[in-house]
């Protein structure tokens, strides 16, 4: 996987003049700041509808899957009505565009499905060699026997399908552990437990240049406390930020191994556009162990991914052409040649 000498794919005139982009996301129209509950998603879907209409291109802006019941008056979707109230919502943009023939960003829906799903996303690590956390499955309606858990002085518990720590908890007796699955189970969601590792998380956003997954500069949220436990409030801004410092990951010794992992890993989901990877470092042992992988990950441009790509030297407006770009060239040219030969 390509890792230097990166640089930013241009919108060709030709796409940039005849393709009608159709954006999708609950705040797309938002033009306040933080929202109430969705914190800093709000600002990020607003930047996000700015960056695009600095393309230059026919672009259509929606905040409801109602947008694409019947089949719009355009060429190419981007779908970004994640978490959208309802369990697996993350799939049915796609589902919907695959319905009207329209190309769009991002991975298939049966895809984007396995890299929301973590036990199937560990399920292709363990067969691909790349270590993860040991873990538990509870799914809604099967029985909850935490004696299944695998053993540990502490444990978190979090919806298997969730984004940005979404539900997220801790127990440290397996009384507490059974009463956390079933408070996620009361959240419509399953649940899945894995032992509590103290470190910091490895973050590895991956593009695509030239047709093909490209790493960007790995980062790190280095915890000054290994031992907190990173909430949904936190991650959007909704209360304080507990102390971590977001920096580029350099030690040769451990990048090495993850570049490897994220290597593996991203062949099972390609072809995805753009997704994060995420590691746990054990800063005591150097032992790292995969987490799970964020396909249509967050792209703000005050959030890890664009902050990697600016280390790379892309701005985040280049970052945003480029995953559109080369979306597009995917699909919509071999879609034009095979029109052309019919």
């Amino acid at each position: 996987m390509k890792t230097t000498d990166l640089a930013p794919t241009r919108l060709p005139d030709h796409l940039r003049e005849t393709q009608r982009l159709l954006f999708i996301a609950k705040h797309a129209r938002w033009t306040g700041g933080l929202h109430p509950d969705d914190g800093n998603h709000a600002p990020y879907h607003r930047e996000m509808r700015e960056t695009l209409e600095g393309l230059g291109m026919a672009l259509s802006i929606a905040d409801s899957y109602a947008a694409l019941f019947d089949r719009p008056a355009v060429d190419f979707v981007f779908p970004l009505l994640n978490r959208g109230g309802f369990f697996n919502s993350e799939m049915l943009l796609p589902l919907l565009c695959n319905q009207h023939g329209l190309p769009y960003l991002g991975a298939s829906p049966i895809v984007r499905g396995l890299s929301d799903d973590k036990h199937l996303t560990k399920l292709e690590a363990a067969a691909r060699g790349v270590p993860t956390a040991p873990w538990a499955l509870f799914r809604r309606g099967a029985p909850v026997d935490v004696s299944r858990c695998p053993p540990a002085r502490r444990w978190v518990i979090k919806p298997n399908n969730s984004s940005a720590s979404w539900g997220v908890r801790d127990a440290h007796d397996r009384a507490q552990l059974a009463q956390a699955v079933v408070e996620i189970h009361a959240l419509d969601h399953d649940a899945i437990v894995e032992p509590f590792i103290d470190g910091s998380d490895i973050e590895v956003p991956v593009i695509t240049l030239d047709g093909a997954p490209a790493m960007l500069p790995m980062m790190i949220f280095e915890q000054a406390d290994p031992t907190q436990l990173r909430t949904y409030q936190e991650k959007r801004d909704l209360v304080g930020h507990v102390g971590y410092a977001v920096k580029r990951f350099d030690d040769s010794s451990i990048a090495g191994r993850v570049a490897d992992y994220t290597a593996r890993m991203a062949d099972v989901f390609h072809p995805f556009d753009y997704g994060r990877f995420e590691f746990r470092f054990d800063h005591a042992t150097g032992e790292v162990r995969l987490l799970e992988v964020n396909l249509n990950c967050n792209l703000w441009s005050e959030k890890l991914f664009s902050r990697s790509a600016i280390l790379a030297g892309f701005t985040h407006a280049e970052l945003i052409e480029t995953i559109v770009t080369e979306s597009m060239l995917r699909q919509i040219a071999p879609a034009a040649a095979r029109r052309d030969a019919a």
